[in-house]
């Protein structure tokens, strides 16, 4: 077997689209109204699917986190130490919940956490120092 991709159950489908296209900047194609949607960001693939229509297909209720949540996360990269501050600062401009300010960790990157609209983590963060 080998990875195809990875999916996250959502909630609220318009608001995550928008999310993940316009302030994120991954590749969707599909409507804001459809059931199943591809997100691509450099070439890997990730999946949108209804919690509702997946109970649906699999003829049974999930339990699911709500709020903030710490299931898993998004890890996305920029180039340097710099770009992880910039990029905080114009996502939190833009509203976006944030979760950790940027800080050097002891393994030397420089890391940021935020949430999407449904609580789920994303770190944005660079191993290379400003030059």
């Amino acid at each position: 077997m080998k990875l195809d991709g990875l999916g996250i159950f959502v909630n609220d489908m318009p608001t995550m689209i928008r999310f993940y296209r316009d302030v994120l900047g991954f590749e969707i194609q599909e409507p804001e109204d459809t059931l199943n949607v591809y997100l691509i960001k450099d070439g890997t693939l990730s999946m949108f699917y209804p919690r509702k229509e997946f109970e649906k297909f699999a003829n049974r209720s999930f339990s699911y986190a709500t709020g903030v949540n710490g299931h898993y996360e998004i890890a996305l990269s920029v180039d340097t130490y710099d770009d992880v501050d910039k990029e905080y600062e114009r996502l939190i401009s833009l509203g976006v919940t944030s979760i950790c300010a940027p800080a050097t960790q002891p393994w030397r990157q420089r890391t940021c956490y935020i949430a999407d609209p449904e609580g789920n983590l994303i770190e944005i963060g660079s191993f290379h120092k400003n030059e």
